[in-house]
């Protein structure tokens, strides 16, 4: 069952929310985030990557860095740009882009559910960026950033979620990047009550986006309650912020390869050795989607092909199996290319889907790389399914939008 509970949240009055609110702290850089915020002091960027209130270049895991983080965020309460809510509550987020809404439910969810396995993965975290994001979860004792999950669609939370939606909300505001982010709040007990039993309802539930944060807090949870001599497993540091959104509303977006070379291979020789494994078809100058599961685009010389890939080269009754970012990453990648760490090889790069595939058309004409992939987006059933049984994505398989804002709600860990 999954452990879900209210929590007094922290977050901006309505009239604040639009300068506090910010895009997650890894989606963008230290350079960015400086230009984003730019004279806004409301800006949770000053809490979430304090490193723009020093020079350029300033390293994000330099001391100072983490010290202004806690100065900050006790200024934000201080100032009355954060308050706390009096009791506990549940909360309602909706995101619109593209005219689709998909709404989640934000709770405090408990890090033994982590722990135990009843919170899965699909992604492999490292240790480094885990431990970046505890340090920063210790010292302002709080979860300043929400984690993104999912959880098999129930007809309770829905019916919760249709009815609350009906409801004027707390905020509505549409972000410069152009989503619209609508938050409501529960305080009725008999719909607080409803949420929490059926989440008790639900066996497991599944991280979307927000590997390395989830167990960054979880970490920091085991480590308080071991710390404790009183610890009795209802403290607020037992739990961490989550936004749960029903399955059926989430869409994964393609998340597409670029590559610098050919491997010392001139284009005819890679395309002959590609259509070993695949069907391919030229497609001539406009942009070509893949158009289902284990076709693929590609752009070379100028030029967009179709890759469908013959039999053989997957297993549609392995979860793994059937995954084109294994075809891809197995026949292309590593067999014709030789990149064999994705995570590490410098002649790769990837780009998220919200991009669109001129992206790719416009990084190869340019000259900064050779040849582009594109992949036929994975599901969030997909992702249920590997989680189910124990395996892990390969690297750099999904894609989400749209991100979670950050500074909409806050959870204190006292």
């Amino acid at each position: 069952m999954a452990n879900v509970k209210p929590f007094r949240g922290l977050r901006p009055p309505r009239e604040y929310v639009q300068e506090v609110a910010s895009k997650p702290y890894d989606v963008l850089s230290s350079d960015e985030a400086r230009i984003e915020a730019g004279d806004n002091e409301k800006s949770l960027y000053h809490i979430i990557k304090p490193e723009i209130d020093f020079e350029p270049g300033t390293e994000e895991n330099d001391p100072k860095v983490y010290d202004r983080a806690v100065v900050n965020f006790k200024k934000f309460q201080d100032k009355g740009w954060l308050v706390q809510d009096d009791e506990e509550k549940y909360y309602i987020y909706a995101q619109t882009m593209d005219g689709r809404t998909q709404y989640g439910i934000v709770v405090a969810a408990n890090y033994k559910d982590y722990v135990e396995g009843r919170i899965k993965k699909h992604e492999l975290t490292r240790r480094e960026k885990e431990v970046d994001r505890m340090h920063h979860i210790e010292i302002n004792n709080a979860n300043i950033e929400p984690v993104f999950w999912a959880f098999p669609t129930n007809p309770v939370l829905e019916q919760v979620i249709a009815d609350t939606a009906k409801m004027a909300p707390e905020y509505d505001f549409v972000s410069e990047d152009g989503i619209g982010h609508t938050l409501w709040v529960i305080s009725d007990p008999a719909v607080i009550k409803t949420i929490t039993d059926a989440f008790e309802a639900i066996p497991y539930l599944y991280i979307a986006d927000g590997h390395h944060r989830t167990a960054a807090a979880a970490h920091v949870g085991e480590e308080k309650a071991k710390a404790d001599p009183n610890h009795t497993g209802k403290e607020e540091y037992c739990y961490l912020l989550a936004v749960c959104f029903p399955q059926n509303h989430l869409k994964v977006m393609d998340y597409n390869r670029v590559i610098t070379d050919l491997n010392g291979l001139t284009d005819e020789e890679f395309l002959a050795k590609v259509a070993e494994h695949f069907d391919v078809e030229e497609k001539g100058t406009e942009i070509y989607h893949p158009a289902c599961l284990h076709n693929f685009s590609l752009y070379l010389g100028g030029k967009w092909y179709s890759l469908t890939a013959k039999p053989g080269t997957y297993d549609d009754n392995d979860p793994i199996g059937v995954l084109d970012v294994k075809i891809s990453s197995d026949y292309i990648l590593r067999d014709i290319l030789g990149i064999t760490d994705l995570r590490t090889d410098k002649r790769i790069d990837f780009v998220g889907g919200i991009r669109g595939l001129g992206e790719l058309k416009d990084r190869v004409d340019s000259g900064e790389m050779k040849v582009a992939l594109a992949l036929y987006p994975v599901t969030m059933q997909q992702i249920i399914d590997i989680a189910d049984t124990g395996n892990i994505m390969p690297p750099k398989a999904t894609w989400f939008e749209p991100k979670l804002r950050s500074g909409l709600i806050i959870h204190k860990l006292d």
